[in-house]
């Protein structure tokens, strides 16, 4: 299986039209359809259903292209970064849940971009499952995670500051008008639940189980589930600091007692990094060093 293919069918996936997208990679049709029943016959299955105008991929070719697609990202990040010249350059992949500890990432890319302008920094907002699946598959080279986390596999650094729990609700609710909500007020609400940790993680934190809660919806992106919030799903849990509620319909009430998560910067134990993500690396823990006063 070549790579040269596994772009000739992306592009496909992407037109859903042979032709299109043979016009855009500048390879004559026939050429493009061969490449792609040879394919097929390599893989023992079907990855089109073809029709008229258009094809479809089958349930085998949705996977094949999610996985194609993760290949052709780690090639490249991989050509990129053995490819790169006594300045220190390359490609670094940084998968972050959202959270305001990731300022001090934030500010460490940006000090690194000031000495090595030709490190690329690429910045996938995602949640813990997929940093794990993706730390694994040697897609990301960093994840940022919310604590509590299992870091067995992996060496972490402590990224400073808290996020709080509460509640995001519309400004119409009578929980709006109050200074913190209680956990008796989050269990007798709708509730919009964060999927990071499933139901384990909400029991760990708040000593609730699924039978104690109205859940409505989850989300694995707190700006999502604040457009539910807007559209009266329900009330979403989640932390203070992600969502900018001025001149808004929503509002941010903290949890009383006070219940805050931080979050760690973590890389797989006995992974070879690339210089470029060494350099970033280095440059984390430049930020987090203290300094003389």
């Amino acid at each position: 299986m070549e790579l040269r293919v596994l772009r000739y069918f992306l592009m496909v996936v992407q037109e859903k039209n042979i032709s299109k997208a043979s016009e855009r990679l500048h390879v004559s049709q026939p050429t493009v359809s061969r490449q792609l029943k040879e394919l097929e016959d390599e893989l023992g299955t079907t990855l089109f259903e073809r029709g008229n105008r258009t094809i479809q991929l089958t349930t085998d070719g949705e996977y094949f292209a999610n996985q194609a697609r993760q290949i052709l990202s780690l090639t490249d990040k991989t050509l990129a970064n053995i490819h790169q010249a006594k300045d220190i350059s390359g490609s670094v992949f940084v998968g972050s849940a959202e959270a305001r500890s990731m300022l001090t990432v934030a500010q460490a890319i940006g000090h690194l971009n000031q000495a090595h302008p030709h490190v690329q920094i690429n910045l996938v907002s995602t949640d813990a499952a997929n940093i794990h699946q993706q730390l694994s598959s040697g897609v990301f080279d960093f994840g940022v995670v919310m604590e509590p986390v299992d870091k067995t596999d992996y060496d972490f650094l402590r990224l400073p500051g808290e996020s709080r729990w509460g509640l995001l609700v519309q400004n119409s609710s009578p929980l709006a008008q109050q200074a913190t909500v209680s956990l008796a007020d989050v269990a007798q609400t709708k509730l919009i639940l964060p999927q990071q940790g499933g139901a384990n993680r909400i029991h760990d934190l708040f000593g609730f189980t699924q039978a104690n809660l109205t859940v409505t919806a989850t989300y694995n992106l707190l700006y999502n589930a604040s457009l539910l919030v807007s559209a009266g799903v329900g009330n979403a849990l989640g932390l203070d600091g992600i969502i900018n509620t001025n001149q808004s319909d929503l509002t941010f009430v903290p949890l009383a007692p006070r219940m805050s998560s931080g979050s760690s910067l973590v890389w797989l134990k006995g992974q070879r990094l690339s210089a470029a993500a060494q350099a970033l690396l280095a440059q984390v823990r430049t930020e987090l060093a203290p300094t003389d006063n």
